[in-house]
């Protein structure tokens, strides 16, 4: 099909601009002869050297038909009652947010003329603010991809100012994040190559285990990484410590965190954090499945941290004209817009408008939405693991001290975690994130979360689902 449509100079369905003579004229506008000497700067056994096995090419109402169908197989939150977090979880997103988003001034192109970027650019300084006054930071970037991406960043940047190499990071910690970091610390050049050393967790509460910490602590530390609430959702008591310990021996801070807990916990500058990272998808944000979760960057406003950011800076000016303010990006030269390939690491636009949700959310919340919304999560999820742990054979791992998210073994009841969620799934629960595989040392375990969304209901419904999936 595909040499029919070059032979008779004919677009692909698809692809309106695959006709050969518009293919020609421009490849003769950018200079090359063929399409291959584009990608010159992949290396040829990086590349796919034989033709793609696609699938016949489907007319618009059959491929409707087949996406509807696919689809329609997948089983939402909107149908079941959900208590699985680990990562994206499950808020309350104010009708607000959705009306906002979907407003026809925000399908323009992220970036165009000055006049009609001036409204984004004060929504985008508006985020900017308001996350910096929930964080108690001053420099705050225009989100990235995820919170993996922002904590790979952060130690990047922590890397440059201290002209280390390594990086410790606690072991109670998304695989998936982890992944991400591990990824962004691979050495382009072994200059750059940065060794992650991994911290355990005390098996008994969770914390970061201090006496490991002190053992992994060297001259050559760029940066401890640890997170409060932490994977199992733990608070972290231990952060002054830690901070402390890292300073001793010329290391940065970086703390992730879930920004919706900063209602009722202290941030974490107020623990001796340098750089602070997460995720903005609690705020104002649905369940997406890859996008939404952006992870954003803080940190104190010097010179020494502003110049390693890779991210944009929004910033505000008075113009010529008195009580005038303009918007405008910062610190533009030292991106990969402005320098491409020699910037301070890549960075991209996929979630900016995430932001737009996001200043929507904390407008709407304020300082007392916040403090609202933490004490309610607090309380739920404090009752739900609760009444969990009355149903016999299961058990909270860490009962004290935690926040959204918590551990619940199921080695008393004989049941593996995945026959568990089987289970509850045909009653139209999803059960916890499964860690037998990713945490073997907590046995059959499952991480469950529970927001403001779970009613009381919810959750007496939830352990009556339990007691009888766990049943032989």
């Amino acid at each position: 099909m595909k040499e029919h449509q070059m032979n008779n100079g004919t677009a692909h369905p698809y692809m309106a601009n695959s006709v050969p003579a518009i293919k020609r004229e421009m490849l003769d506008a950018i200079g090359v002869e063929t399409i291959e000497e584009l990608f010159e700067q992949i290396p040829r056994e990086h590349r796919l050297q034989r033709p793609i096995d696609l699938p016949p090419a489907l007319t618009e109402s059959e491929l409707r038909r087949h996406m509807v169908t696919t689809l329609a197989r997948n089983r939402t939150a909107e149908q079941n009652l959900n208590f699985l977090g680990a990562g994206c979880w499950q808020h309350h997103v104010p009708a607000a947010c959705d009306e906002v988003v979907r407003r026809n001034e925000w399908l323009t192109s992220v970036f165009g003329e000055p006049s009609s970027d001036h409204g984004r650019n004060q929504a985008w300084f508006e985020f900017c603010s308001q996350l910096g006054e929930l964080l108690d930071m001053d420099l705050v970037g225009l989100p990235v991809r995820s919170w993996g991406v922002a904590a790979g960043h952060a130690i990047r940047m922590a890397s440059r100012i201290t002209s280390r190499n390594e990086v410790v990071v606690v072991r109670a910690i998304d695989p998936e994040r982890l992944a991400v970091i591990q990824s962004l610390c691979e050495p382009v050049d072994m200059a750059s190559h940065i060794a992650i050393r991994m911290v355990d967790y005390d098996p008994a509460t969770g914390l970061m285990d201090l006496d490991h910490l002190r053992a992994t602590l060297t001259s050559k530390t760029a940066a401890v990484y640890f997170e409060t609430p932490s994977y199992f959702g733990v608070i972290e008591q231990h952060g002054a410590q830690i901070a402390e310990l890292a300073h001793a021996v010329g290391a940065e801070v970086i703390v992730g965190v879930d920004a919706i807990s900063l209602g009722v916990l202290s941030a974490p500058v107020h623990y001796g954090a340098d750089i602070v990272v997460g995720t903005t998808q609690p705020l104002g944000v649905h369940m997406n499945g890859g996008g939404g979760a952006a992870g954003f960057i803080a940190s104190r406003d010097e010179e020494r941290y502003a110049h390693q950011y890779p991210t944009l800076f929004i910033s505000i000016s008075e113009t010529t004209k008195e009580g005038e303010y303009g918007f405008g990006l910062s610190l533009f030269e030292q991106s990969s817009y402005g320098l491409r390939d020699k910037g301070n690491d890549w960075t991209g636009h996929s979630v900016y408008m995430w932001a737009i949700a996001n200043s929507v959310y904390m407008a709407m919340m304020g300082p007392q939405g916040f403090e609202e919304v933490g004490e309610l999560i607090l309380q739920r999820a404090h009752h739900a693991a609760r009444v969990l742990g009355r149903i016999p054979g299961v058990r909270v791992v860490f009962p004290d001290g935690f926040f959204k998210e918590f551990v619940v073994n199921f080695d008393g009841t004989g049941v593996p975690v995945a026959q568990i969620n089987k289970r509850l799934l045909a009653l139209g629960i999803f059960g916890g994130k499964d860690l037998s595989k990713d945490f073997p040392a907590l046995g059959a375990s499952a991480l469950y979360c529970v927001t403001e969304i779970h009613t009381l209901a919810d959750i007496e419904r939830l352990a009556d689902a339990i007691q009888k999936a766990i049943q032989p």
